[in-house]
């Protein structure tokens, strides 16, 4: 066996996520509203039942989860989990996991969102939210992203919109090192299958040869604080 693992197909990231199980600050227990600019994220449910909360241009939506549902969203889309009792998702992310390194705007009022240095305040997590960190302080920045949620929810398509602005003004400077992850992972795994189908057309089976099989036998952490609860994640999620 290789003793480094090649990507997971596509260039994903993977993780699981065991949804938090307190009351915000509307009453509902879960997770932290929030979008992603560049990434389509997926969820594949394997315990417990609950929901997610969905905005988008089309309107609010939300989508019952129970074990075995798979709901998956694209960029744009404002997503918030609510837990109705035990939620433990399998979360699927584009771009090498790239929606739990970057590309992620919390839904917080406009006037943290404005403001580079107050946005980042709000969204600090102790030690960057490594396992062991106070889980208050996820519980702190997901209540005034609740806030911003239901803003946005009761101000229509204009709200969503200029949310849209504030959160690609917000992560501009993260560009560049975006594309470099892009490039590495989902942009390198297509790529490879380009050059395979070039090579299968030769009739050339140079890359069969190479073949190998790679596993992950356990999380590489286990309980980071994520956005939406606690995550064990993998190395190709890194």
């Amino acid at each position: 066996m290789p003793d480094r693992p090649a990507p997971l197909p596509g260039g994903i990231g993977v993780s699981r996520l065991r949804v938090y199980d307190t009351v915000a600050s509307d009453g509902l227990v879960g997770g932290t509203p929030h979008v992603h600019l560049c990434c389509t994220e997926g969820y594949v449910v394997t315990d417990g039942e609950g929901a997610v909360q969905t905005l988008t241009t089309a309107g609010f939506r939300e989508t019952p989860l129970r074990p075995g549902v798979v709901v998956w969203f694209e960029p744009g889309t404002v997503h918030r989990l609510v837990n109705g009792g035990g939620l433990n998702i399998v979360v699927l992310m584009q771009n090498s996991g790239l929606p739990e390194a970057g590309d992620a705007v919390l839904t917080f009022p406009p006037d943290v969102l404005a403001d580079p240095a107050a946005y980042a305040a709000a969204a600090a997590l102790p030690g960057g939210g490594a396992p062991g960190a106070d889980v208050h302080a996820a519980y702190r920045r997901r209540d005034l992203a609740v806030t911003g949620f239901q803003a946005l929810r009761s101000g229509g398509p204009a709200a969503l919109a200029a949310f849209h602005a504030a959160a690609i003004a917000l992560r501009q400077p993260l560009l560049a090192r975006w594309r470099q992850r892009w490039e590495a992972g989902a942009g390198r795994a297509a790529a490879d299958t380009a050059g395979q189908l070039d090579a299968l057309e030769r009739g050339d089976p140079g890359h069969l040869g190479d073949a190998g099989v790679h596993v992950a036998a356990e999380a590489v952490e286990r309980g980071r604080l994520g956005m939406c609860g606690l995550l064990d994640t993998y190395p190709a999620s890194s």
